[in-house]
């Protein structure tokens, strides 16, 4: 779907992030399964096992979801402008870079999973699960970084759908794999924590091979053909380096927000098993509210981007409120739903009540913030859409580094020990909506646009 439709502003907006936020929400709900398949079915220290790695994965994922970022912003702009040819070689050229860093990081993350996994600090009980698990899910980022990246590059030409089919049929296969290798049916091996781990490259593998055969059935814009593959094999290194000058920042924004959450569940470890299987649990909750709010400021992200390529800069203003309505509406719903049954949505995950109560009192702390953050959110992501990239991420950073991370330091080290690592996230969600709103309304909007490709 294309910005300059002629449909209503909020109908497109619609049609686009309805899709957009079921992908997320399913994607949120396959890693939920999962964890509830471990919690219920393993015990407590396997969930926390595959607790304790999430940062280490969000880490990894945080290069790779820059470049798309930056790759996305150009595709967004070349189809608004309808240069198919520069579409294809925007998403052949980001391919080639995410294939070379994902065997990088297969290899040089199989070989020192345990030394990672001991810098983290996880718990003596729970390390040699967490070791098994981290270095099956290493072994298979190559895979699952050309999954973000596809994905995300079909989003940039206004395509929700195909990537929400995608992520059904990953669901699907993690919801046959991840019981059948924990409890042994078919006759396979009873592999513990180390199915959820196999049933996560199991389904992006499937997803992976029915991309392929689908995009080229249906002859879509970005199915696979001379002018992809071609720029696969020889990928453009101008582009690529205006597709690093825009996604690097975001990149290293993530980075350093990964880096912050290694910090702070090295911060809860020492709080013991329940902690780290609470934070856990409170990971989960938190996605089925913040997914949604990412999914409304991506989408604003790439309406922009398709507005500035087709040179219909008068439609950003109306973007941006619509995105914010759209924030309001739907993260506070679901933060409201999440307060109203809290108790019943964590019992999902956690079996021992103490751990439930834990669970429980922490997310009331910080759910409220989400919505804060859903805001900040939609004004990044449009001031990123023009190819200003460095303030955003400046003030985001300002935030992790300056609120967030020595907040939850000093403050679990007072009376309210694991507490107070949740009071400094919800402190640093709201001063980030302040910072990235005053930014786009006293300086981005004095700004001349204009389109990079």
């Amino acid at each position: 779907m294309n910005a300059v439709s002629p449909r209503p502003l909020w109908q497109r907006f619609a049609l686009f992030l309805l899709p957009l936020m079921a992908s997320n929400i399913l994607q949120a709900l396959s890693g939920t399964i999962n964890s509830i398949y471990v919690g219920q079915l393993i015990g407590v220290e396997a969930l926390a096992a595959t607790a304790t790695f999430f940062p280490i994965m969000f880490f990894l994922m945080s290069f790779i979801i820059g470049l798309s970022a930056g790759s996305t912003i150009l595709i967004g702009q070349a189809w608004g402008a309808k240069n198919v040819v520069k579409v294809k070689q925007v998403a052949g050229t980001t391919l080639a870079a995410t294939i070379c860093l994902g065997l990088l990081v297969a290899v040089a993350g199989g070989i020192w999973t345990e030394q990672i996994m001991t810098v983290l600090g996880a718990p003596d009980n729970i390390l040699g699960l967490s070791v098994g698990y981290a270095r099956i899910v290493l072994i298979g980022m190559p895979g699952f970084f050309m999954f973000l990246v596809v994905t995300s590059v079909l989003r940039g030409v206004g395509d929700t759908i195909t990537p929400l089919l995608s992520l059904i049929m990953s669901m699907v296969v993690s919801l046959l794999v991840t019981p059948a290798l924990i409890l042994g049916w078919f006759g396979l091996p009873q592999l513990g924590v180390n199915a959820a781990a196999l049933a996560f490259i199991a389904g992006f593998l499937t997803v992976l091979v029915f991309l392929f055969i689908y995009m080229r059935a249906r002859n879509m814009p970005l199915a696979p053909d001379a002018i992809l593959l071609g720029a696969m094999l020889r990928p453009d290194l101008k582009l690529l380096g205006l597709i690093l000058k825009l996604g690097v920042p975001a990149g290293l924004q993530m980075v350093i927000s990964s880096i912050a959450g290694i910090v702070v569940v090295g911060l809860v470890n020492r709080f013991g098993s329940d902690a780290t299987a609470a934070y856990g649990a409170l990971g989960q909750v938190m996605s089925y509210v913040q997914f949604p709010a990412m999914s409304i400021g991506i989408a604003a992200s790439i309406f922009s981007a398709q507005a500035i390529g087709a040179k219909r800069l008068e439609q950003l203003g109306a973007i941006t409120r619509t995105a914010l309505l759209l924030n309001l509406i739907i993260t506070g719903g679901l933060i409201v739903l999440a307060y109203l049954f809290s108790q019943h949505v964590v019992a999902l995950f956690i079996t021992d009540p103490s751990v439930v109560d834990l669970t429980e009192r922490l997310l009331h702390v910080v759910l409220w913030s989400v919505l804060c953050f859903g805001a900040s959110v939609v004004f990044s992501g449009i001031m990123r859409a023009s190819g200003t990239v460095y303030a955003p991420m400046a003030l985001s950073l300002a935030c992790i580094l300056c609120i967030e991370l020595p907040g939850a330091i000093l403050l679990s080290r007072t009376s309210l020990g694991l507490t107070g690592i949740w009071v400094a996230y919800a402190t640093s969600f709201t001063m980030m909506l302040v910072l990235q709103a005053s930014w786009y309304q006293f300086v981005w909007k004095k700004k001349k646009i204009v389109a990079l490709v």
